[in-house]
């Protein structure tokens, strides 16, 4: 269940911000139909994000600049799902926090990541070595470290996930924390953010693991 509510990310921004939990404006276009540009352009403003809600690394996401840009970039998205999030730009350092558990889930130290392309796309995760660099622990206050480990958590539990998951999050200029989603199966190799994470927050990959297996065969015996 956790899983496919974090995919689907209007469904995910839907519940969250029914428990008060902060997420970007956004807009929802389905079954190959658009909201006006002028519209978008009005509640969002320009630059804006479009993407599949059914997607991940960054595929099928654009950043829209004006209205030519918007129609094009619609077709696309629509090439991997029947529905489409459009959401405001962010301003601020993308800022991500591991989470592991069940019921009484614990956040790791945030990590930031530093994008060096125009926004962390598809090219800038995987085809460019150098599109992207990590930076552990995140260069956060510690009142505003502590926000994001508590908004981390509160997600995770919001969207029923259990074992492990990687929230990631926009930290703005003024302090204000914005999620930008959840995702439950994130990456899990010695490079990847979350054992990074959690190995620099004093567990190592091979504690790591042994609770997550514990983590699973408590929740096989409990149903």
């Amino acid at each position: 269940l956790g899983s496919s509510l974090g995919m689907d990310k209007e469904v995910a921004k839907r519940l969250l911000s029914a428990e008060g939990v902060p997420v970007a404006k956004y807009l929802v276009c389905r079954n190959k139909e658009g909201v006006s540009f002028q519209k978008v352009k009005a509640i969002l403003g320009v630059p804006f994000f479009l993407k599949p809600a059914n997607a991940g690394s960054s595929v099928g996401v654009h950043k829209v600049r004006n209205q030519k840009e918007y129609q094009t970039y619609l077709l696309d998205a629509y090439r991997y799902d029947t529905k489409v999030i459009l959401e405001e730009m962010m301003k601020g350092q993308e800022v991500e926090c591991s989470v592991l558990g069940g019921d009484k889930p614990m956040a790791s130290i945030p990590g930031e990541v530093v994008v060096h392309h125009d926004f962390y796309s598809y090219e800038a995760k995987y085809l460019d070595e150098k599109g992207a660099s990590l930076n552990i622990p995140a260069r956060l206050s510690s009142s505003l470290t502590k926000k994001v480990q508590t908004l981390a958590m509160k997600v995770f539990q919001t969207l029923e996930c259990e074992g492990f998951g990687r929230v990631d999050f926009f930290v703005k200029k003024n302090g204000q924390v914005v999620v930008n989603e959840i995702n439950t199966l994130p990456g899990f190799t010695a490079i990847s953010m979350y054992p990074k994470l959690w190995e620099a927050s004093g567990i190592s990959a091979e504690e790591l693991t042994d609770r997550l297996i514990n983590l699973a065969l408590k929740r096989y015996n409990e149903r």
